[in-house]
């Protein structure tokens, strides 16, 4: 988390055009190509008559690094990119062993979006009492989740007990 915070301050205090005040710089031109050393004013000509931006894309460096790109692009492809992330959470969903159809189908819709967001889902039964001796029940609602969720999920850790816990993780299919 924090190595993205660090990169995205420095995408956002990247030096632009004028100002960019040291000269030489090492300059790349829009194709990628390594054009050498060359003075400030120079580079800034080059990006002009290309229409497009003189970015410094490594300022610690000495002589610092200067690229000739489209910024306003750059900086939309970088917000893009971003949000396109999305980093895995794990959600749980909690059942009882008499849970009735409609309260599940209401679950199951729940799940299905942590599921669509990317999410991993933890089905958790939870046994009191006599309900106890009746594992098979859990077992049988677990077997129906996963079926009815059909091919967009896949099981992540099997249903197992743990005292009077049955516990089951879904995960996303990866999407082509």
């Amino acid at each position: 988390m924090l190595a993205l915070e660090k990169d995205s301050a420095i995408a956002q205090n990247r030096r632009c055009n004028e100002q960019i005040r040291i000269s030489p710089v090492r300059l790349i031109d829009q194709n990628n190509e390594q054009l050498g050393v060359v003075p400030t004013d120079e580079a800034m000509e080059r990006a002009r008559a290309a229409g497009l931006d003189l970015v410094e894309v490594a300022p610690t460096e000495r002589p610092p690094v200067c690229r000739i790109m489209d910024y306003g692009k750059f900086k939309y492809s970088q917000k893009k990119r971003k949000q396109r992330s999305h980093e895995q959470k794990v959600k749980e969903i909690r059942l009882r062993p008499d849970i009735g159809d409609h309260d599940r189908d209401i679950k199951m819709n729940k799940a299905k979006s942590f599921l669509d967001k990317g999410d991993k889902v933890q089905f958790t039964m939870l046994f009191r009492g006599r309900e106890r001796f009746h594992l098979d029940l859990g077992y049988d609602i677990f077997s129906a989740i996963v079926e009815q969720l059909g091919e967009t999920v896949k099981v992540e850790r099997a249903p197992r007990s743990e005292g009077r816990r049955l516990i089951m993780v879904l995960a996303p299919t990866k999407k082509k």
